[in-house]
């Protein structure tokens, strides 16, 4: 491993701690975040903050998100191996990764082909299968549906229809599918889980508040 290379696993063990200390106690979550190289993930003028517990951006007026947030709604999801994970908002690809190192079957979906593109590139360099769409993430991928959890990474005025329909229903031997959504204006979002519990019944509970960029249709 080259000296960059051991410098940067020393940052992402660093990370793991800090994550650890504000409060995500998944470990499983926090294996993923360690597995993770962030800095492939943004461009290489950010890569000395790659591990910075910050919000950097990545072109097309987007973001790769804090990694406490990444963390939060990642454990809010809590995601087991080999479920079918629906990520609306690709962006970086970052999120992507960590589901991925969790063992998960994950497609995704981004509006901005320059972002779809280079996450697609970046995935498949570090070995991970994604099943990629270039489109409107509110509509989520009905082809692909159900889903036994959806992520949304981008905050929502409301909660878009497609989502909760594309959700598994439950069954006598499992839950119905989760959807972790920031909801909220501009000034900032709450993080919302919704849980499927009938054929056109949900759950819902609130957990922390964050600001996201905003989700856009079209």
């Amino acid at each position: 491993m080259s000296d960059l290379g051991r410098h940067f696993r020393r940052q992402r063990a660093d990370l793991v701690d800090e994550l650890r200390e504000k409060g995500i106690v998944e470990e499983n979550v926090l294996t993923a975040i360690g597995a993770v190289p962030r800095e492939r993930f943004v461009d290489s003028a950010m890569q000395a903050r790659a591990y910075f517990d910050q919000a950097l951006p990545i072109g097309n007026s987007q973001t790769i998100s804090q990694p406490f947030t990444v963390a939060y709604q990642t454990a809010f999801l809590d995601p087991r191996p080999s479920e079918r994970i629906l990520e609306i908002g690709t962006g970086s690809g970052y999120q992507a990764a960590v589901l991925c190192a969790m063992g998960v079957r994950v497609f995704t979906v981004e509006r901005h082909r320059a972002l779809h593109e280079r996450a697609r590139q970046v995935l498949r360099s570090l070995g991970h299968r994604v099943y990629a769409r270039y489109g409107d993430g509110t509509q989520g991928w009905q082809a692909q549906a159900p889903f036994d959890g959806i992520i949304v990474t981008a905050g929502a005025i409301g909660v878009p229809d497609p989502l909760l329909m594309q959700l598994a229903m439950p069954t006598r031997d499992r839950a119905g599918g989760r959807l972790v959504i920031p909801v909220g204006g501009g000034k900032g979002q709450v993080m919302k889980r919704i849980i499927r519990v009938g054929r056109q019944d949900f759950e819902a509970e609130s957990g922390e508040a964050f600001r996201f960029v905003p989700l856009v249709a079209g």
